[in-house]
């Protein structure tokens, strides 16, 4: 019986994702050549087919990721029939209370990331077999329950979209009601940045004051306000647009 502490692993690095996708993938569909050699994990990371995005990662970097999760014991090096070509194997078995589907769902949303239930189902069953949308629901729930899912709205919703939880913090790769919220509290704090205090002489200078300077300067402060919140409006939609082009490169 395995007595290791399981789901403490929360978050990973980019090119960590990609690689622990590549080991759980090529152990469902390639048992034959699995564990994998540094080169075979390289190329399993940058093929074109079943990866958004495609990249373009050296040996070294996929070596040092490799590394890394080794000293998480989420991957072990192993030298199968006294070879003397390392190999690699992930040992997200131990780490992870999940599912057969769910460790098929998961490695599927490691390579591809955001998609809706119908087309993640379709792909993880290369990996393993889901019967039907309303067994990949639980399985989707199940995992959401536990930390490790994310959805844009109710599983049950037409068009909803699901990913993992595996980002680091500051990729800000939330979606959902936690984005929403982030989201309201970023616009919150804009509006308190942008939005001029009511400005107005004290009262003991008012009659030293001539009131065509007020005029004037009432229309600068007018005329500022509404540059400065031109800007708040561009700035929103700039982060908006970087926030898209985030997700779409997966950094």
């Amino acid at each position: 019986m395995n007595e290791e502490p399981q789901n403490q692993i929360r978050h990973l690095s980019r090119i960590q994702r990609r690689v622990l996708g590549v080991l759980m993938e090529k152990a469902f569909t390639t048992p034959e050549q699995y564990p994998l050699t540094l080169k075979a994990a390289t190329t399993g990371c940058n093929q074109k087919s079943n990866r958004s995005p495609v990249v373009g990662y050296s040996e070294s970097q996929v070596q040092d990721a490799l590394d890394a999760m080794r000293e998480d014991l989420l991957v072990a090096e192993v030298f199968p029939g006294g070879g003397r070509t390392p190999r690699y194997r992930h040992y997200a078995r131990h780490k992870f209370d999940f599912t057969e589907a769910q460790f098929g769902i998961i490695a599927e949303l490691l390579l591809r990331g955001l998609q809706q239930p119908g087309e993640l189902r379709t792909r993880a069953s290369r990996m393993v077999r889901i019967d039907s949308i309303g067994q990949l629901r639980e399985e989707l729930a199940s995992l959401h329950e536990i930390g490790y899912l994310q959805a844009s709205g109710p599983l049950d919703r037409r068009g909803v979209e699901v990913d993992h939880t595996f980002y680091l913090p500051q990729e800000n790769m939330q979606i959902g009601p936690a984005a929403a919220k982030s989201e309201e509290h970023r616009e919150a704090t804009n509006d308190l940045l942008l939005t001029p205090a009511s400005v107005e002489p004290p009262r003991s200078h008012k009659a030293a004051v001539p009131e065509k300077v007020l005029e004037q300067l009432r229309s600068t402060i007018k005329e500022q306000s509404e540059l400065i919140q031109g800007l708040g409006s561009s700035i929103a939609d700039l982060e908006d647009r970087l926030k898209r082009l985030e997700r779409d490169l997966g950094v």
